[in-house]
């Protein structure tokens, strides 16, 4: 049988299926390789994982594009006030008298967030016109005042430097929404692996059925004109008969079976309704061995679990640097310094510019509580011994999911070899037993155990050869490691 030619290349390991481009779907048949890869380049499962991917990487690229200068323009322009205003008269009275007032103000700013430290650095150049009068426009006194130039900064100190924790944890996010990339990826060919085989396994199942119901037709007729001449009893007849309307049933279901399979491979890898697709198993695969602590080496290095384990370690150490940071004693410097000028006309305000300098020192301390910064504390230590308590935990299992992960392969593969020789005895047998059954040498029930045991053999046989590319594709979900090559996969 040609699948026994297959075979013996495939439990040398899983190698080489991918050397061959994946074919657009024009009727040449689809290696495993080549499914994979259509189902990877344009299933909606891949546009789902795409999308996940380049929205976190849009994510990262904004946080980084916020680290550098921000540069913006703010203005008020104008800002109109009327309301009525007393003004002391020189008996001492007060007069109530109407007021309208405008002002506007333009301001260029460039400001610097400095992850090491915690500061804000602003550096701005601002330009004020305001104008007042107590009846109209026409007697308003209008003023000008500008600083073209002014150097800010606030540095918070005592407290938890925030830039310096988002940036870290914003890296972070970035690794795992890339890990957990390639992890669809290699769930997208499992899950077509898996519609591959399924599919191969109706095809071998509607193949087989077709020749056991053509077989079983040959005997019943075969038997009937052995009734008719007394070598055989009725109830071998009705035997006979009884297994061809059974052969008949179960074509009926492997044809149901075949189209239900076939559906589901075109939703896998995307393929429209009316274009033509076929398959096959090519014997073309190389040798891949697998070695346990490799595995689980990759896997703590590789897995977006481990990576996802990092960020809630260091989401809760956060909580801990908050915690005992922001709700006890603190203080934030702001110091600036810059030029500046005043005068009744534009022009006037960027001459004879002046020092303008500031700092001051603003202190937070806390006194009374009750109680509320001893629990944030409490709850944001017991928070990170649950995460690394179930971090250890998760750890252990990716290490067990890595090493059961590569003896399945392992296993799977001598599974593999013992399934393709019982699979060729099994067939061995029924032709023998169809034989001597046909020259009157067995009886009609050895005949029927002998196909019975040649279809669940070739069941058996299908099905290993499916679970043994599941169990490779599986592990290399598991570790993001490509044991062919060498290396990680990216």
């Amino acid at each position: 049988m040609t699948k026994n030619l297959v075979l013996f290349a495939l439990v040398l390991g899983a190698g080489q299926v991918g050397a061959q481009g994946a074919p657009a779907t024009t009727g040449q048949p689809l290696t495993l390789q080549q499914a994979i890869d259509l189902a990877q380049r344009g299933s909606f499962q891949a546009g789902a994982a795409l999308g996940s991917r380049d929205a976190a990487r849009g994510r990262d690229r904004a946080f980084d594009s916020r680290l550098l200068p921000q540069i913006s323009l703010v203005g008020n322009m104008p800002v109109y006030d009327r309301f009525i205003q007393g003004v002391t008269q020189p008996d001492g009275s007060t007069r109530f008298v109407p007021v309208q007032q405008t002002r506007a103000d333009v301001s260029m700013l460039v400001t610097q967030r400095v992850p090491l430290t915690g500061a804000t650095v602003t550096m701005s150049s601002r330009l004020n016109q305001f104008q007042k009068s107590q009846t109209d426009f026409a007697d308003a006194q209008k003023s000008w005042n500008s600083t073209p130039f002014s150097l800010s900064i606030s540095q918070p100190l005592m407290r938890s430097n925030n830039i310096a924790w988002d940036r870290e944890l914003n890296g972070l996010q970035a690794d795992v929404a890339e890990r957990q990339f390639l992890e669809a990826r290699e769930e997208i060919a499992l899950q077509a692996s898996n519609a591959f085989f399924d599919f191969y396994a109706a095809q071998v199942a509607l193949r087989n059925q077709t020749t056991n119901a053509a077989t079983n037709d040959t005997l019943y007729r075969l038997n009937q004109g052995r009734y008719e001449v007394g070598k055989i009893s009725e109830n071998d007849l009705l035997q006979s008969e009884l297994a061809l309307l059974r052969a008949r049933a179960s074509l009926d279901g492997a044809r149901l079976e075949y189209d239900r399979a076939l559906a589901a491979l075109r939703l896998s890898l995307n393929v429209p309704a009316d274009a033509p697709l076929e398959i096959m198993v090519t014997p073309n695969v190389a040798e891949v061995t697998i070695d346990t602590l490799v595995a689980v080496t990759q896997a703590l290095r590789n897995t977006a679990t481990v990576r996802a384990l990092d960020l809630q370690d260091a989401s809760a150490r956060r909580a801990v640097s908050e915690a005992n940071l922001n709700s006890g004693p603190g203080a934030t410097l702001n110091a600036s310094y810059g030029y500046n000028a005043t005068g009744a006309f534009v022009n006037d305000v960027y001459r004879d510019l002046q020092p303008a300098q500031q700092l001051s020192l603003n202190v937070q301390v806390p006194l009374i509580s009750w109680g509320a910064r001893s629990g944030d504390r409490q709850a944001a230590s017991a928070e990170l011994t649950r995460v690394q308590n179930t971090s250890r935990v998760a750890r252990e299992q990716v290490r067990q999911d890595a090493h059961f992960g590569a003896l399945q392969v392992s296993l799977s593969r001598r599974q593999l070899a013992i399934a393709a020789k019982a699979d060729t005895v099994a067939q061995k047998r029924f032709e023998v037993a169809y034989n001597r059954y046909v020259i009157g040498r067995i009886d009609v029930d050895q005949l029927y155990l002998a196909q019975n045991e040649k279809d669940q053999a070739l069941l058996a046989y299908v099905q290993a050869l499916k679970g043994y590319w599941g169990a490779y594709y599986r592990l290399r979900r598991v570790t993001l490691y490509d044991f062919e090559k060498g290396a990680g996969i990216r």
